[in-house]
């Protein structure tokens, strides 16, 4: 179960790092922008749509790296005041029956979103036509790793709760 847990581990933070140098990316096309909108004084026909697709692509495909780190808000004020086993106790039962049927709901329905949009090859409606299925499989694939992420968590709270008590891979 360990290894289980620090292969995800490992899966998620190498995505995360893939994919955290597009923020400069992102960046990059909105200076294009502004500079064409100050220089020429037009914007770029497809800037906009772009960098709404890459922030939002790098959004949430950071999501699963974020909560392999922490980095997501959390009710610390009640955890805090637990033993390790309590924290443990309140991450399975938080995970497993608010958290993870969620995640499964939000993979079934951004599947249908996703396929719905490939059938249509849909595209944006600008004068320059960008594919928008490509950033709506971003969805199922941002919703597995969470998923996968939140096993992971669990797994660590089962080996706290029977006293195999594992610390977390760095």
């Amino acid at each position: 179960m360990n290894a289980i847990a620090k292969a995800i581990d490992c899966l998620n933070e190498w995505f995360g790092r893939l994919i955290a140098p597009l923020i400069a990316i992102i960046t990059l096309v909105v200076v294009y922008d502004i500079a064409m909108r100050f220089f020429i004084g037009r914007p770029s026909d497809w800037a906009f749509d772009v960098t709404t697709m890459l922030f939002g692509t790098h959004f949430m495909l950071m999501a699963a790296y974020g909560l392999r780190h922490h980095a997501h808000v959390e009710v610390d004020i009640v955890k805090q005041l637990l033993s390790r086993r309590g924290r443990a106790l309140i991450d399975l039962l938080g995970y497993l029956l608010f958290f993870t049927p969620f995640i499964i709901m939000f993979i079934t329905y951004s599947w249908r979103f996703f396929e719905r949009s490939w059938s249509r090859a849909e595209s944006t409606y600008g004068i320059v036509s960008i594919p928008v299925y490509p950033v709506k499989a971003v969805l199922v694939i941002a919703s597995v790793l969470i998923l996968l992420q939140a096993i992971a968590i669990v797994i660590r709270a089962i080996n706290e709760l029977t006293g195999q008590g594992v610390e977390e891979a760095k």
